[in-house]
């Protein structure tokens, strides 16, 4: 089965990845994430998840870097705290580029790396996937607790053995403080 994985990061990504090619999934690996600031932030998240990947064997796809439209598109939001309304608008804008790339690419389901993050709210999670598959008829939202099945501390122990950069703050500019 060939599933689109949304990524944010090598930390959130690495069990999900693991689990995934254990069960027989093949996960192509889809990095959307226009809402990390500054770009140099961007680039090492990137890079460590193109390095854990490729010795996973596991494809990995790029979403073009466009901050001043994610910018554009929380405007009015950035006072609004973390797992407020705007992480709900920001989880759209990825997750509605990703449903995208699965639409025109063949995959029929699509889930993400943020729903193993016990930081994101998972209710808010869900409900952008469902927002973002709404215009692509053959992709549907695979709501996934990627928190259970002790895929929690698996993340942690990949995250040391791997010896990942591991972020403080979620990626964009607001969610620092």
């Amino acid at each position: 089965m060939s599933v689109l994985l949304h990524a944010c990061c090598a930390p959130c990504s690495s069990a999900i990845v693991e689990c995934m090619l254990r069960n027989g999934m093949k996960p192509t690996v889809y990095f959307s994430n226009s809402n990390i600031y500054p770009q140099q932030e961007f680039d090492i998240r990137k890079h460590e998840l193109m390095r854990f990947l490729e010795v996973q064997q596991v494809p990995y796809v790029e979403d073009e870097y466009d901050h001043e439209e994610w910018l554009a598109t929380i405007r009015g939001l950035e006072k609004e705290p973390e797992r407020g309304s705007r992480c709900s608008v920001c989880f759209q804008y990825r997750l509605t580029h990703a449903a995208r790339y699965a639409q025109e690419h063949g995959f029929h389901l699509l889930t993400t790396t943020l729903a193993s993050s016990r930081w994101k709210n998972i209710k808010q999670i869900d409900a952008a996937g469902h927002i973002a598959v709404e215009g692509c008829p053959d992709v549907e939202w695979w709501d996934m607790n990627w928190r259970k099945g002790g895929l929690q501390n698996r993340r942690g122990e990949l995250l040391k053995q791997n010896e990942f950069y591991n972020q403080l703050y979620c990626g964009c500019e607001f969610s620092m403080r």
